[in-house]
């Protein structure tokens, strides 16, 4: 169970802040069954209620530091996920997506990146569907790296990219 003010990936919300624990918000008769409150960490727009027992909704902590800074150390080392049938490859994005794993997610941003170079490289024009899921990949890593890390979420790219150069040039 999660605690009031920790941070969390809650799936379809992304990164958000527990605010309360508390009985059902529908039906207050209904002692049974606990809810988050939680809040989008990037969106303040909106709260979500979700039954802390819900096993249907993927949640869990946001990685720490040392986790992301672990991430991305071993960032050369994660394959891309090449699929050649267009159907396949966007199902495999869209499954990848949905597990809001960090390694799954660069591997689908180091994919399209590495696509988007091949295309141009070809003449060819980058597909809307590559890059629609490259800006999802992108803001569901960045944001939760952007808080474990304590910089800027439009700062994380940067990041990881020196941090790879830097990797590169001690090897």
């Amino acid at each position: 169970m999660f605690e009031k003010g920790e941070l969390i990936i809650c799936g379809g919300h992304g990164v958000c802040r527990v605010i309360d624990i508390t009985d059902n918000p529908i039906d207050r008769m209904d002692k049974k069954r606990k809810y988050y409150l939680l809040e989008p960490v990037f969106e303040k727009t909106s709260t979500i209620y979700t039954p802390v027992d819900n096993e249907k909704i993927i949640m869990r902590r946001i990685m720490n530091k040392e986790e992301a800074q672990r991430l991305i150390e071993h960032i050369r080392e994660i394959d891309v996920m090449w699929v050649q049938e267009e159907k396949r490859r966007e199902q495999t994005y869209k499954d990848a997506i949905r597990t809001y794993d960090s390694r799954s997610l660069v591997q689908i941003i180091k994919t399209l990146y590495q696509r988007k170079r091949v295309r141009i490289n070809e003449g060819k024009k980058v597909l809307s569907s590559d890059e629609q899921y490259l800006r999802k990949a992108e803001e569901l890593l960045y944001s939760e790296m952007s808080l474990a890390l304590s910089i800027p979420k439009d700062q994380v790219e940067a990041y990881i990219m020196e941090a790879v150069r830097k990797q590169e040039i001690t090897e």
